[in-house]
This record gives C-alpha cells, structure tokens and sequence, in this order.
C-alpha cells in the first residue's frame, strides 16, 4: 500500500499562516514578559507598589455593584460587532454572485432577515430603556 506523502503536506500546508500567527502570539507574550521584568522599576516601596487607577489614588474595595444597565450595554454592543462581522464575509460572497440570478435574490433575503431582527431587537432595548442612564 503507498501511502502519498505530498498529498498530506500539501493539506498540512494551508494551516501554516494559522500556525505561524500563533508562533508569533506566542513570541510576543514572552517578548513583552521577559522585557518588563527585565526593564521594568526595581525599586519597591510603599507608594512605589500601590495599585495605580487612572491617577486616582485606590479608595476602598474594588468588590462594589454596578447597575445592570452597564452589562446589558455591553452586551448590546458584542450582539451589534458580532453582526458586523458576519456581514463581511456576507458582502464578499454576494459581490461575487450573478446579478438578479434565484441565488442572489435568496442570499439577500437572508441577510435582510439577519439585520431585520437586529432591528427589532435594539428598538425592543430602547423601548425597554437601556439606553437611559437616569
């Protein structure tokens, strides 16, 4: 039985741009490590090793609630970057479709669906009032 070697690099090679962006991740968290203990302040102190805020000197716990309002935000925001990021590889594809062809016309409406319900959903959140911060 002959096994084809080429065949399998051949496979194996499409991977490499992923695995060289992940050799290079990598480099680059040691990197950025080994310089800041390398580079960074050696002197220790009191005021040297304080927490530093916004140059707002640390007051109390770090352990305190805060409004629902500021997750829900923030998880309007994620739904809405994450619906721009399937639009992307939505436009690239229907750029390449023939105009008016039974693919496109589907193809659309599936992505006015898409947005469709995105709408809905953001005008139910404003009518729910996320958006006020009173």
């Amino acid at each position: 039985m002959a096994t084809h070697p080429p065949l399998i690099l051949a496979e194996l090679s499409s991977y490499l741009p992923v695995a060289l962006i992940v050799v290079m991740a990598i480099i680059f968290g040691v990197v950025n490590l080994v310089g800041t203990h390398l580079l960074g302040p050696t002197r220790h102190g009191d005021r040297k090793d304080l927490t530093y805020e916004s140059g707002m000197a640390p007051i109390g716990t770090a352990r305190k609630r805060f409004n629902i309002r500021f997750y829900v935000l923030a998880m309007t925001f994620l739904v809405f970057d994450v619906e721009i990021i399937f639009l992307y590889p939505w436009a690239v594809d229907f750029t390449q479709m023939e105009p008016m062809s039974e693919e496109a016309t589907l193809f659309f409406g599936r992505i006015l669906f898409f947005i469709l319900t995105s709408i809905v959903a953001y005008i139910y959140a404003w009518k729910k009032g996320v958006f006020r911060w009173d």
